[in-house]
C-alpha cells in the first residue's frame, strides 16, 4: 500500500491511498462469504457456493462493492498511522480508481490537530480577589444558621417581605382555568422568588383572608410561554422569629459548647470555602491567560459539529418547539442573529481550548490514572443519579467513554500549567498553589485511551 498526505490548511489534510489488489485477498474472502450467505445457489447448501460459481451468478460488480466497502475504513486507518496523523472527526472518503486485478485508490479528506506553540507556562501572570473572611461573613453564615432553628407565629398585620403565608392558588389563559396551577395550602415564603414572578409583590401588604389578582406569564406545562391571570388568596400569614445569638443557640445548632466556639469553626470553614473560591478563579484566569496567548487554527467541521450540538441542545429543552423557541428569544431580549453569533463564539472557544489542553498533555506526557478515571465515573454518576456501572454502560453505548477520559487529562493539563503560572492577590502577594489546590499526588497506573475514541475531538 503506498499513502501521501496533502496538507489543505493547517487543519485540514487530504490522504491519498493506493491499494494493490493482492493486499486485498482476505477483503474478497470475506465478500465471497458474506455474499454467499445472502444468496440461494441451487446445489450449494448457504455459504457454501465458490466464488467463481457465485460471481457467476451475481456478477462481479456486488464483490468489488463489498470489498471497497471493507477495505477503505482498514486502509485508511493503516495511513494515518504510518503518517502519524492525529486526525478529528469522520473523514470524508472518494474512490479515485478500481482496476480490477490491479489497484484500489481513494482519496479522504480530514480535520487534524494544529501545530500549537504554547507560551512558557512560568510566564503566566494572573491576579485574584483577596479571600479573608470577615467578621461580616461570619455574621451572615450565623444568620443563616439561626434561620434554620427559627420558628413561626401568626400574626395578624399585613404580610411583609420574608413572612412566611399559607395561601391557595389560581389561574386562567384566556378564561379557562389552568388545572395544573391549581393548588390549595401552600406555604411559601415571600420574598424567596420561589413561586411564579409577580407573586411577591402581590402578597406584600395582604392580610389573611384577601384575595390579589395579577398577571404572570407560565413557564412549564401545556400553557408555558402565555400571560395567565392569576388568583392567590391569602390562608394565614406567620412571622419568623429567630433564636437569640448565645452559648444556649451554639449548643443547639452545632456541637459546641460556646457562641465563641461556633463562630470560631464558622470562620475557619469560611476560610476553606473561600480558598476553593480562589482557587477556581486562579484555575479560570489561568486558562483564559493562556487561550490569549495563543494562535489556534480552529478545524471548521470541529467547530461546527460543536454549534449544531449546543443549538440542539438549547431547543431540545423545549421540546424541539420553534415557536417557543423564538418567543424564549424574545424573552431573553435577544435575536436569532445574536444567538447564533453567541453560540459559534461560545463553541470557537471550547474547541480551541480543548484543543491547547490537548496538545500540552501531549507535551507534558500526561497521563490517566484508573484511580482518577473511576473517581470522574463516580462523581458524573452521582449527579445524574444513576449507579456507576450504569453510568459506563450508558457511556459505552453512546460512544463517551473517551471524552471522559480526554476531560479528565485535560483537566490535569490545566492544573499543570497553573502550578507553574505566577498567580498573586490584589496585593501583589504570590499565592501558595499546594495550598490553593494541594500537594501534586504521586503518579500512578495509567489508562490508556481508549482507541475508537483516540482521534476525537470531544
Amino acid at each position: 500500500m503506498k499513502s501521501t498526505v496533502e496538507h489543505l490548511s493547517p487543519t485540514r489534510v487530504r490522504i491519498n491511498v493506493e491499494v494493490p489488489f493482492d493486499e486485498l485477498k482476505s477483503d474478497f474472502d470475506r465478500a465471497y462469504r458474506k455474499l454467499a450467505k445472502q444468496v440461494r445457489i441451487p446445489g450449494f447448501r448457504p455459504g457454501k457456493a465458490p466464488a467463481r460459481v457465485l460471481e457467476s451468478r451475481i456478477g462481479r460488480a456486488p464483490v468489488l462493492d463489498e470489498v471497497v466497502q471493507e477495505a477503505i475504513p482498514a486502509k485508511y486507518l493503516e495511513a494515518v498511522t504510518s503518517g502519524e496523523l492525529r486526525t478529528l472527526g469522520r473523514p470524508d472518503f472518494e474512490v479515485t480508481k478500481i482496476e480490477d486485478g490491479e489497484s484500489l485508490a481513494f482519496t479522504a479528506e480530514v480535520d487534524i490537530r494544529p501545530e500549537i506553540t504554547v507560551p512558557a507556562f512560568g510566564e503566566l501572570t494572573v491576579s485574584v480577589d483577596d479571600q479573608e473572611v470577615t467578621d461580616e461573613d461570619v455574621a451572615t453564615q450565623l444568620d443563616e444558621l439561626r434561620a434554620r432553628f427559627a420558628t413561626l407565629t401568626g400574626v395578624k398585620r399585613p404580610a411583609q417581605n420574608g413572612d412566611f403565608v399559607v395561601v391557595d392558588l389560581s389561574a386562567t389563559v384566556d378564561g379557562e382555568e389552568v388545572e395544573e396551577a391549581k393548588t390549595a395550602g401552600l406555604s411559601y415564603e415571600i420574598g424567596s422568588g420561589q413561586l411564579v414572578e409577580g407573586i411577591d409583590e402581590a402578597l406584600i401588604g395582604a392580610a389573611e383572608g384577601d384575595s390579589k389578582n395579577f398577571t404572570t406569564t407560565l413557564v412549564a406545562g401545556e400553557h408555558a410561554g402565555r400571560d395567565a391571570e392569576v388568583t392567590v388568596v391569602v390562608n394565614s400569614v406567620k412571622e419568623r422569629q429567630l433564636p437569640e445569638l448565645d452559648d444556649e443557640f451554639a449548643q443547639l445548632a452545632s456541637e459546641f459548647d460556646t457562641l465563641d466556639e461556633l463562630k470560631a469553626d464558622l470562620r475557619t470553614r469560611l476560610g476553606r470555602v473561600k480558598k476553593m473560591q480562589q482557587g477556581v478563579q486562579a484555575r479560570d484566569k489561568v486558562l483564559e491567560a493562556l487561550l490569549a496567548s495563543v494562535e489556534v487554527p480552529l478545524p471548521e467541521a470541529v467547530v461546527q459539529g460543536e454549534v449544531e450540538a449546543r443549538a440542539h441542545d438549547a431547543i431540545h429543552a423545549l421540546d424541539h418547539d420553534e415557536a417557543r423557541f423564538a418567543e424564549w428569544l424574545a424573552e431573553q431580549g435577544q435575536s436569532k442573529e445574536e444567538f447564533d453569533a453567541e453560540v459559534r463564539e461560545t463553541a470557537e472557544q471550547a474547541v480551541k481550548t480543548q484543543l491547547v489542553l490537548d496538545a500540552i498533555a501531549d507535551a507534558e506526557q500526561v497521563s490517566v490514572s484508573d484511580a482518577e478515571l473511576t473517581e470522574r465515573i463516580i462523581y458524573q454518576a452521582q449527579r445524574f443519579g444513576v449507579s456507576p456501572d450504569e453510568y459506563v454502560k450508558r457511556a459505552q453505548q453512546s460512544g463517551q467513554l473517551g471524552a471522559i477520559f480526554a476531560d479528565v487529562r485535560r483537566g490535569k493539563a490545566l492544573a499543570t500549567v497553573v502550578r507553574q503560572a505566577t498567580v498573586t492577590d490584589s496585593a501583589g502577594n504570590a499565592l501558595d498553589l499546594d495550598e490553593l489546590f494541594g500537594e501534586v499526588r504521586p503518579a500512578a497506573k495509567s489508562t490508556e485511551e481508549p482507541a475508537a475514541e483516540s482521534a476525537s475531538a470531544e
